[in-house]
């Protein structure tokens, strides 16, 4: 009995009381364990409290250089066409719409009786290097191949007018982000209501997330089986893409986006968080380049400013939102247009805009730019020099963070042109002779002022690999040939132009071996006045001109005209056996183009921060290397090249009222073609032939010398001058003998000579054709 009572004791003490012992630790411990969460939670807010502010308040992006071609600017007199003028415009994105009561419209009016076309035009303005010029209304008039009149409307001539200029590149950072910055207040309010409208209506209500958008997103996910519709809020979206990854996962994301988004709506305002939104949402890609935000949007997409664009446009870019991969306009156009024509619809059930622009605007096309203008590599091989050029003076990671603002030389105008005349001219060529693989480059500068105008590195201008106007050095063959004529001239109490020289055949023994160079038509041509041995690119009178002036002064002309390379004392260099690159070509051919002045080619013409200070200015360096008595003469050569000698096909495409002087080159076994020549106004230099440096069957005259025709008669440009320095005058020298003679003379010709160093002696000629003939035709002239 005892024994009994003892368990019965024990089984009492043991149920209740000890079953609320266990449930009092069990409490204690999730208390504990609450409040351990409640902690670590209240860590992990204050640690993403700092991320979010730290981003917000500090510096939000890092900003790419931004790098602009030249500005068209347009003033009476200037060479230009109605077909190049309105290429410009288009590249720029101005719109032919009938009005200009708005930046970037232009209306065209075409003559009746004669070739005028008029422009009236509304610029948009822009923050160049030395002012800030607003936009402004102008009409423009284009006849007979240049500006005729330039005034405002309200009829005062203008002396100068200044279209913004082309953006070609930039410096993007590590990340490949690139984005426009744009304020709040400059947007176009359509873009901002919209984007509510449909990406968050209840944005202004609510506190970073809204319960009521999951539910609804949830529910609508539930019915269709799939994930069709998100419930994140536009602060949600700007979490997202500004903090964290896409990754779904509930710790990694979805918690820590609905914590960051009150965040941000603790510490900021709406209008800060709409501005940032619309500056960093992802609305495309452009190769490696991401495009952010709205602004940058409507440049990749339309070349237009976003304050241009219309309400159809609008509504496409913000489709672009819910997937830019998805709904891409060059891609799936389709697909594009219909989310575009639902936003639209949004736009009208909001009031936003009536029921003839929904009709209207849903009926149009995307209205997009081609892909190839849209992309961030429209003319690599000028981008690569000004990168090139740019790492003298900045470092790599300011370029890509700091917004600099960076001009260029670069013209549109010209760049197109080039790079149109090589590819179709290259093609043909390659058909002609039944050749392939034949690559080419090409360099264009200003005539005095150094400028780099234009390069194309492959007869494909987009591609962005070997820049064989930079980096492909070849021997120049007869482009040579000028510097040695030049280092006569500098001499003339021996030489000029009427000097007889001999083209009999020639050797000279040169590192032991016997160097004995023959004409490209294998024929000797005795004695030659001094001029035809340039014009006419003979190799064996510029070869015995050569050595009877000597190697080094040679040598020292090639050195002082611009090149920086070594140039060895050999006879072979003569005849232009020595390697340079077409810009390398279009240095030292400068120097002859500006009258004796050597300019450092330049790409660059100012850098400015992001707001518009300026860092560095690229001032001009001139420097009078070579008389201008010698380079004329020498000119008037290069010129007679053109006429009569080497070049002379080039006057089957371009006005004989166009003077231009140049130089063909051909190097053994027509590896190499060249030319390089110029107007008063542009130079450019063309190179033909194979990477792997094998044989073409192209000589400079077949085939360098038509791309540089094809591009020179598209050009408008000026002729060079005909008027001589003071101390050179023309008169008639006696071809066979090298004195003075007459016009009525035969075998005479009109040649620049130096007042102080003319020949004394008169030859006696024989009266070419009828000397009655001859008199009256004076007396009448």
């Amino acid at each position: 009995m005892t024994k009994r009572r003892t368990t019965s004791r024990r089984a009492k003490s043991s149920s209740p009381s000890s079953r609320r012992s266990g449930w009092g630790m069990v409490r204690i411990w999730l208390l504990y364990g609450l409040l351990l969460i409640i902690a670590l939670l209240g860590v992990w807010t204050f640690y993403l409290d700092s991320v979010v502010r730290e981003k917000f308040e500090g510096k939000k992006w890092a900003l790419p250089a931004r790098v602009y071609a030249r500005p068209l600017e347009l003033y009476q007199g200037l060479s230009l066409t109605p077909a190049l003028f309105e290429q410009e415009l288009r590249a720029l994105g101005y719109r032919f719409d009938g009005d200009i009561n708005a930046p970037g419209q232009v209306v065209k009016k075409v003559s009746s009786v004669s070739s005028e076309v008029t422009y009236h035009i509304h610029s948009r303005g822009f923050a160049f290097w030395d002012k800030t010029e607003a936009p402004r209304k102008f009409m423009l008039r284009v006849a007979d191949g240049s500006v005729q009149g330039l005034i405002d409307l309200a009829g005062a001539d203008l002396p100068l007018v200044r279209l913004e200029p082309e953006e070609i590149g930039g410096f993007y950072p590590a990340d490949k982000e690139d984005r426009l910055l744009v304020r709040l207040a400059d947007l176009p309010p359509l873009l901002g209501e919209t984007l509510l409208a449909v990406e968050d209506k209840h944005f202004l209500e609510h506190h970073g997330v809204s319960p009521l958008a999951i539910v609804r997103a949830a529910w609508v996910n539930v019915t269709h089986g799939n994930v069709v519709q998100g419930g994140s809020t536009i602060t949600q979206q700007l979490v997202k893409n500004f903090y964290l990854t896409n990754e779904q996962s509930l710790l990694k994301r979805k918690i820590p986006e609905a914590i960051m988004a009150v965040l941000l709506e603790v510490h900021y305002s709406k209008s800060e968080i709409l501005e940032t939104y619309i500056n960093e949402i992802f609305l495309g890609q452009s190769g490696p380049r991401g495009i952010h935000g709205f602004a940058l949007a409507a440049q990749h997409y339309f070349r237009q400013p976003l304050k241009e664009l219309k309400p159809k446009d609008l509504a496409l870019l913000i489709g672009l939102v819910k997937g830019a991969s998805y709904y891409n306009p060059w891609k799936h156009p389709e697909r594009a247009k219909e989310r575009r024509n639902v936003v639209l619809a949004v736009m009208h059930q909001e009031g936003l805009i009536d029921d003839q622009q929904l009709k209207l605007s849903q009926a149009s096309p995307l209205g997009v730019v081609a892909p190839s203008e849209a992309s961030s590599t429209t003319y690599p091989a000028f981008m690569d020099l000004v990168k090139r050029q740019l790492k003298q003076d900045y470092d790599e990671d300011d370029l890509r963070s700091e917004g600099l603002r960076i001009f260029t030389t670069l013209s549109p105008m010209v760049q197109r042109q080039a790079e149109k005349s090589l590819k179709l001219r290259t093609e043909q060529l390659e058909k002609q002779y039944k050749t392939k693989e034949v690559q080419g480059a090409m360099v264009v500068t200003s005539v005095g002022g150094g400028e780099i105008l234009a390069v194309v590195g492959d007869t494909n201008p987009r591609f962005a690999g070997l820049n064989r106007a930079l980096d492909a050095k070849r021997q120049i063959g007869s482009l040579a040939k000028p510097f040695v004529y030049l280092t006569a001239l500098e001499i003339p109490q021996k030489f000029n132009l009427g000097t007889v020289i001999s083209d009999a055949p020639v050797s000279y023994k040169s590192g032991g071996k016997w160097w004995a160079p023959l004409n490209y038509d294998k024929k000797d041509h005795g004695d030659i006045p001094l001029y035809k041995g340039l014009a006419y690119s003979y190799n064996q009178s510029t070869a015995r001109l050569g050595m009877t002036i000597g190697l080094g002064a040679v040598t020292k002309t090639i050195k002082r005209a611009g090149y920086p390379g070594d140039v060895p004392e050999l006879p072979a260099i003569l005849l232009g056996a020595i390697e340079m690159s077409p810009l390398e070509v279009a240095g030292i051919y400068h120097t002859l183009a500006a009258e004796g002045v050597y300019t450092p080619l330049h790409a660059i013409r100012d850098v400015l921060t992001a707001d518009g200070k300026p860092l560095k200015r690229y001032p001009l360096e001139l420097e009078q290397r070579f008389s201008t008595e010698a380079t004329f003469e020498l000119r008037y050569a290069m010129q007679r090249t053109l006429r009569e000698g080497s070049g002379r096909s080039a006057y089957n495409q371009i006005p004989s009222s166009i003077d231009l002087a140049g130089k063909t080159g051909t190097t053994n076994d027509q590896r190499d073609s060249w030319f390089a020549g110029f107007s008063g106004e542009h130079l450019a230099v063309v190179w033909l032939g194979r990477d792997d440096n094998s044989q073409t069957p192209l000589s400079g005259a077949g085939g360098a010398l038509q791309v540089w025709s094809d591009f020179m008669k598209q050009l408008p440009t000026r002729s060079l001058e005909q008027e001589p320095p003071p101390g050179v005058s023309f008169d008639w020298v006696d071809l066979a003998t090298g004195k003075l003679s007459a016009e009525t003379c035969e075998g005479s010709a009109w040649l620049p000579l130096r007042d102080d160093f003319r020949p004394l002696q008169t030859v006696d000629c024989k009266m070419a054709g009828n000397p009655i003939k001859n008199f009256w035709q004076k007396l009448v002239n």
